[in-house]
């Protein structure tokens, strides 16, 4: 097999690039609905319910079944192997096509599907637990100082920014709102710019970042006008040789 030049290798990884993205999107899509269903039908538990024992209103199942975590398999008897493995054939028969991964509650053995089961309400405890943790974060003026602007090329080509937290190294969205679309699309690539706010707090302005990508984007591009050149050069070449050689026979 021929061994695949640059071009080509950056050609299949941007087709790849473009089909997760569609995945992303419609998976995004797929679980938008999902929410939205739940919303109109009530599917989701309340705390007053999941106390009174209520069960899980999108499988039917107990929440809980108060039976116990599972131990580890190497330290389940055989009777408890198989009850296990028979719990574990029922849930993929019931969520085949779900792709949710599963969700269960400490001190319980009974599986929830993560597409099909809304998870679990928050306690007054787990709430009081996270308004201490918010209460406990620098204010938003501090925390501007950490945060970069990233490029987001989507599936449709349009670039939009997107700001987080500068000690993560890639961007982990997989789709986001196109403002020129009017809709989710799909992340195809990300870059990082820069920071995202000046020193006086007020959001820096992208003409800057925007001139440097272009820039990159030029010099991408006039690489790739060379190499073309080189092999137009190198292919007139050999229609001169191959001729040269015709016109020698006898």
């Amino acid at each position: 097999m021929a061994k695949l030049t640059e071009e080509q290798k950056r050609q299949r990884a941007a087709k790849r690039a473009l089909r997760s993205a569609l995945d992303a999107e419609a998976d995004d899509r797929r679980r938008r609905e999902q929410d939205e269903r739940w919303k109109r039908e009530g599917t989701r538990l309340s705390w007053a319910d999941y106390v009174a024992g209520e069960p899980c209103r999108g499988c039917g199942e107990p929440m809980q079944d108060g039976l116990g975590d599972w131990y580890p398999l190497m330290k389940l008897s055989e009777s408890e192997k198989r009850e296990y493995e028979e719990a574990d054939r029922r849930f993929r028969e019931r969520h085949a096509d779900c792709r949710g991964g599963r969700w269960s509650i400490s001190g319980s053995r009974v599986t929830h599907c993560g597409f099909c089961c809304p998870p679990p309400p928050m306690g007054p405890k787990q709430l009081e637990k996270l308004a201490r943790l918010f209460a406990s974060w620098p204010s938003r003026e501090e925390r501007k100082k950490d945060l970069d602007t990233w490029d987001l090329t989507l599936r449709c080509d349009h670039v939009v920014p997107h700001i987080q937290h500068r000690e993560h190294s890639h961007v982990s969205a997989r789709v986001v709102d196109c403002p020129e679309c009017g809709e989710r699309r799909g992340v195809v690539s990300s870059e990082r710019v820069g920071p995202a706010y000046r020193d006086d707090g007020t959001i820096r302005e992208r003409a800057a970042a925007d001139r440097g990508r272009l820039t990159r984007e030029l010099a991408a591009a006039e690489a790739k006008l060379t190499r073309q050149r080189k092999n137009a050069a190198a292919t007139q070449r050999r229609i001169a040789e191959l001729q040269e050689e015709l016109g020698s026979e006898p």
